[in-house]
C-alpha cells in the first residue's frame, strides 16, 4: 500500500473520531489545525503529495462530519467564534468544487426551518461573496474528459444554474438577497467572465484549456430564460475585451461553438439582443452559422420566419453580422431570396398575422441595403420574379395595410433591382410605419464596394400615377417618364371603405351536408374556414337537414383542430357545437356525455364538452326560444322571398306611432310582456345530467377524476350545478337534486379549493331549483347530513369563497325551514 495514502488516511480516521465524539474545545480546534497542514493554510504544510491525497480522497469526509456537528452547542465550545470562524474556513479555502457540492447536498438535507439550514445558506452566500463559483468553475476547465469528469460536471451544472431554484425551495420566506435569480446569475456572469480571463492567461502561458464547461453553464443559464441577467454582464465585457484581441475573439467563438445545440436558440436570441451592433456581434460568433448547422438555422430561418418578436435593433444586428464577412454573405443571399418568396406567398399572406408579414417585409428591406450591386445581379431575374408574383398578390388583398406593404417593398425593391430603370411610384398613406419601413432603405456599404452600393433610395408618395391600373380597382402605379396624367379629382368625396371586410368569393356552403364534408375532406383552407364560419347559421336554418348528420357533425366540430390561423376559430367551433346539440339534444347531448369519459381525449377537449353542454342546457331553457328558432328557420314554400320582407320605411313609421301614443294603465307597464312558453331543457335534462355522474369514480388509462385531474373534477361539479339550475321545477329535477347531493356527498371532503366551490354550488342549484314540498317528500334526509357539512365548510374552511358559498347554502336551507317544518308537522 502506498506510505503516503496510508499516513492521510490515519491522520483523517483519528481526526473523524475525536470531531465526532470530543467536547473538548480546544483538543477540537487543534485537531481542525493540524488538518489544514493539507490545505497549505499553515506555516507547517504536509507534503504536496499528501496534499493531493487529501485533496482527492479526504477532503468531503472531513466536511461531511463538520457539517454533522455543526450544533449552537458545538460552536460555543470557544468563545467569540473562534470555532466557527475555522469551521468554514474549510469550506472557503478547500477545493471550491467538493465544498459548493457539500455544501447544496447539506441545505437539501437539513430539516426546514432549522439552525443548520440557515448557517449553510449564509455560509454558502459567503462562499459566493469571496469569489468561490468561479474557482468551481475553473478547475472544470483544465480536467480531462471521462466518466467520473462528466458525471462531476453533470451535478455541478445542475447545482451551478438552478441554485437560486433549490435555495428557494428549502428556504421558502428565508431565502437570501444573494440566492434571488435577479442578483445571483449577474454573479454568476461576473464569475464567468474572470474564469474566462483564466483561461486567455493559460493560453498565452502555453497551457491548455477548455472552455465547454462554461458553454453548458451559459447554455443552461439561457435556456432558464434568464439570458438578460446573465449575458447583460458578459457581452458589455466582452464587447470591450474582443475589440482589437484575437486571442479574445477565438475564446469567444469557442465559447458559443461549445454550447449544447439543444441551448444554441436561447443563447443566439440573448446575444442578438444583446449585442450593440452587428460588429460586436461578429466579434463574439466569428463565422459559428458556417460551423454549425443548428446555428445556422437560428439564424437564417427561425429568428427570421418562425418568430417575429426581434426588435428592428435585433434585426439589423442578425442580418448585419451576416453581411460583415465574404464566408457568410451567400446566407443573406439565400436569406433575401427566401423573405422575397415567403412575402409574396398567397398562402402566407392569407394565413399569417398582419404584424409577422410586416416583420418579414423589414427583414426584407435590411437585406437589400446590405447586398451590393454585383451580389444583387447575379439574382436579379429569380428575385425580380419572386418581387412581381408578390405585388400582384398584395395588391389582390381586400385588406389596406396589406396593400400598403406590397407597394412599399415594390418601390424599394425594383429600385434596388432594377436601378437604371424609371422607379415604380404608387400612392398610399403615410404613417409612422411607413416612414420607419422608408427609413430602413438606405444603404449600407457593401462588401463589393461602396461605390456599388447604390444611393439612398427614398420614394416619393405624392406624384401623379399613371393611368392603367395594377388590377381592377385596385391602386394605380406608373413608371416615371409617362406622359399621360389624369384629371384633377379634388372635387370628388373618397367613399368610406373602413368598415369593409375581406372578401370570400363563392365558397361559402349553402347546405349543413356541404360544411360536413369540407370539415372533413377538403384541402381548400378557404372552404374550410368559410364552412367553419357558416356552419352555425345553417344548423339554425336547417333543423331536419341538422339531425339528420347530427352526430357526424358533434364528432368533427369536437375533434376539429386549427389548420391555418382563423380568427376567433375556439369560438366559431363551440358555437357551431352548441348550435348542433341544441338542435337534436337528445342524442348529441348523450353522445358528448358519454365521450366524456372515452379514451383519447385531452383534458382541454372534455372541458369543452362540459363547456357546450352548459350552454346548449341555457339556450334550451331560455324562455321563448322556440319562436326565435322558427323566425331562423328556412321559409316555407308559401313564404315570401329574402328580398320581399318588410320594407325598412315601415319598421320607422311602426316605431314612430309607437313613440307618439299615450297609453293609461294602472299598472304602469308599457313594455310587452315576456315571451312565454315550455322550457324545452325539460324532456332532455336527463340526457345532459345523468351520463356525467355514471362514471366520475372510475379512472381510465388517460383520465382520473380522482386523482391528478381535478381541475375537469371541479369543472364537472359546476357543470352539475348549472344543469341543475336550468331544470328548475321540471319533474326530473327531484332524481336530478337526489343524485347530485350523493355526488357532493362522496366528495365533501376533497383536497382541492377549486373542486369544493363546484360541490358548494352544486348544493345551492339543488335547493333553489326543487320545490319546498318535493324537498321534503324526497329530499329531507339528504339535506340534514348536507347542513352539518355546510356548518362545518363554513367555520373551519381554509378558502375564503368555500367559506362564502357555504353560508349562502345555509342562508337558503334556513329560508325553507318556515315552509318545511309547518308542512312537516301533523
Amino acid at each position: 500500500m502506498d506510505p503516503v495514502a496510508s499516513a492521510v488516511r490515519l491522520a483523517v480516521q483519528e481526526a473523524v473520531h475525536i470531531l465526532s465524539s470530543s467536547e473538548d474545545g480546544g483538543h477540537i480546534i487543534s485537531t481542525l489545525q493540524s488538518l489544514r497542514r493539507y490545505l497549505g493554510e499553515t506555516e507547517t504544510q504536509a507534503p504536496p503529495e499528501e496534499q493531493e491525497e487529501f485533496s482527492r480522497t479526504h477532503f468531503s469526509t472531513i466536511l461531511r462530519c463538520l457539517v454533522g456537528k455543526l450544533s449552537p452547542d458545538w460552536l460555543d465550545l470557544l468563545p467569540d467564534g473562534q470555532l466557527e470562524e475555522l469551521w468554514a474556513s474549510f469550506f472557503l479555502e478547500g477545493p471550491a468544487d467538493q465544498a459548493f457540492l457539500v455544501l447544496m447536498e447539506s441545505i437539501e438535507g437539513a430539516a426546514s426551518p432549522s439552525f443548520r439550514l440557515m448557517k449553510m445558506a449564509r455560509l454558502l452566500a459567503r462562499f459566493l461573496s469571496a469569489g468561490r463559483m468561479a474557482a468551481v468553475m475553473e478547475g472544470q476547465c483544465g480536467q480531462q474528459a471521462g466518466p467520473a469528469s462528466r458525471l462531476l460536471q453533470e451535478t455541478l451544472l445542475t447545482r451551478v444554474v438552478g441554485l437560486p431554484d433549490h435555495l428557494g425551495n428549502r428556504l421558502q420566506r428565508e431565502t437570501l438577497a444573494a440566492f434571488f435569480p435577479q442578483n445571483y446569475f449577474p454573479l454568476l456572469g461576473e464569475e464567468v467572465l474572470r474564469v474566462l480571463q483564466a483561461v486567455v492567461d493559460s493560453l498565452r502561458g502555453g497551457l491548455d484549456c477548455s472552455v465547454s464547461f462554461l458553454s453548458q453553464v451559459l447554455g443552461k443559464a439561457c435556456v432558464h430564460g434568464r439570458q438578460k441577467e446573465i449575458l447583460g454582464v458578459l457581452v458589455p465585457r466582452l464587447t470591450v475585451l474582443t475589440q482589437g484581441n484575437c486571442l479574445w475573439q477565438r475564446v469567444c467563438w469557442r465559447l458559443v461553438e461549445c454550447v449544447p445545440d439543444r441551448a444554441m436558440e436561447a443563447v443566439l436570441k440573448g446575444l442578438v439582443e444583446a449585442a450593440p451592433g452587428p460588429e460586436v456581434l461578429s466579434r463574439l460568433l466569428g463565422n459559428l452559422v458556417t460551423k454549425s448547422k443548428k446555428a445556422q438555422f437560428v439564424m437564417t430561418q427561425k429568428l427570421l420566419f418562425l418568430q417575429y418578436s426581434c426588435s428592428m435593433p435585433m434585426l439589423q444586428s442578425l442580418l448585419g453580422y451576416l453581411a460583415m464577412d465574404s464566408q457568410r454573405r451567400p446566407l443573406l443571399v439565400q436569406a433575401l431570396k427566401e423573405l422575397l418568396e415567403t412575402w409574396g406567398s398567397s398562402s402566407a399572406i392569407r394565413h399569417t398575422p398582419l404584424e409577422q408579414q410586416r416583420y418579414v417585409s423589414k427583414a426584407l428591406l435590411i437585406c437589400l441595403t446590405h447586398l451590393g450591386e454585383a451580389e444583387l445581379r447575379a439574382s436579379r431575374d429569380e428575385l425580380l420574379a419572386s418581387l412581381m408574383e408578390g405585388v400582384k398578390s398584395r395588391l389582390d388583398s381586400s385588406l389596406p395595410p396589406v396593400r400598403r406593404l406590397g407597394m412599399i417593398v415594390a418601390e424599394v425593391a425594383s429600385a434596388r433591382l432594377h436601378p437604371e430603370g424609371p422607379p415604380l411610384k404608387f400612392q398610399y398613406e403615410e404613417d409612422e410605419l411607413t416612414r420607419e419601413m422608408l427609413a430602413l432603405a438606405v444603404p449600407w456599404p457593401a462588401a463589393d464596394g461602396p461605390s456599388e452600393a447604390g444611393p439612398p433610395v427614398a420614394p416619393v408618395s405624392g406624384e401623379s400615377p399613371d393611368q392603367e391600373t395594377v388590377d381592377s380597382g385596385g391602386p394605380q402605379a406608373g413608371w416615371e417618364g409617362s406622359d399621360s396624367e389624369l384629371d384633377s379629382d379634388d372635387e370628388l368625396v373618397p367613399y368610406d371603405m373602413s368598415g369593409d371586410g375581406e372578401q370570400r368569393g363563392s365558397k361559402t356552403p349553402a347546405y349543413v351536408r356541404d360544411c360536413l364534408e369540407a370539415l372533413t375532406a377538403s384541402e381548400d383552407w378557404e372552404r374550410w374556414e368559410a364552412a367553419l364560419r357558416a356552419l352555425e347559421g345553417l344548423v339554425l336554418k336547417s333543423p331536419a337537414a341538422t339531425r339528420e348528420v347530427s352526430l357526424e357533425l358533434a364528432k368533427v366540430l369536437l375533434h376539429l383542430e386549427e389548420k391555418t390561423a382563423v380568427a376567433g376559430f375556439e369560438r366559431l367551433r363551440q358555437r357551431a357545437l352548441v348550435a348542433v346539440t341544441v338542435t337534436d339534444p337528445a342524442r348529441v347531448a348523450e353522445y358528448l356525455a358519454v365521450q366524456f369519459y372515452a379514451l383519447n381525449y385531452s383534458l382541454r377537449q372534455r372541458m369543452d364538452i362540459l363547456d357546450v353542454l352548459a350552454l346548449a342546457a341555457q339556450e334550451l331553457s331560455r324562455p321563448g326560444r322556440l319562436g326565435r328558432a322558427a323566425q331562423r328557420g328556412s321559409p316555407g314554400p308559401g313564404s315570401q322571398p329574402s328580398g320581399a320582407a318588410v320594407p325598412a320605411w315601415k319598421a320607422v313609421v311602426e316605431e314612430r306611432v309607437r313613440c307618439k301614443t299615450r297609453r293609461f294603465c294602472k299598472q304602469g307597464s308599457t313594455g310587452r310582456a315576456a315571451a312565454a312558453g315550455p322550457n324545452e331543457f325539460n324532456a332532455v335534462a336527463g340526457y345532459f345530467f345523468f351520463p356525467l355522474l355514471q362514471r366520475f369514480d372510475r379512472p381510465v388509462v388517460t383520465f382520473d377524476l380522482l386523482g391528478d385531474d381535478q381541475l375537469v373534477l371541479g369543472r364537472l361539479a359546476h357543470t352539475l350545478g348549472a344543469l341543475m339550475y336550468l331544470a328548475v321545477n321540471t319533474a326530473v329535477a327531484v332524481p336530478m337534486g337526489k343524485a347530485l347531493l350523493e355526488f357532493v356527498w362522496a366528495l365533501r371532503f376533497h383536497g382541492d379549493a377549486y373542486v369544493r366551490r363546484g360541490l358548494l354550488s352544486a348544493v345551492s342549484s339543488v335547493l333553489l331549483s326543487v320545490p319546498a314540498e318535493w324537498l321534503l317528500a324526497d329530499l329531507l334526509d339528504e339535506l340534514l347530513e348536507a347542513r352539518s357539512w355546510l356548518a362545518d365548510v363554513a367555520e373551519q374552511d381554509a378558502d375564503e369563497d368555500c367559506r362564502l358559498l357555504a353560508v349562502k347554502a345555509l342562508l337558503l336551507l334556513e329560508k325553507l325551514r318556515d315552509r318545511l317544518l309547518p308542512l312537516s308537522s301533523p
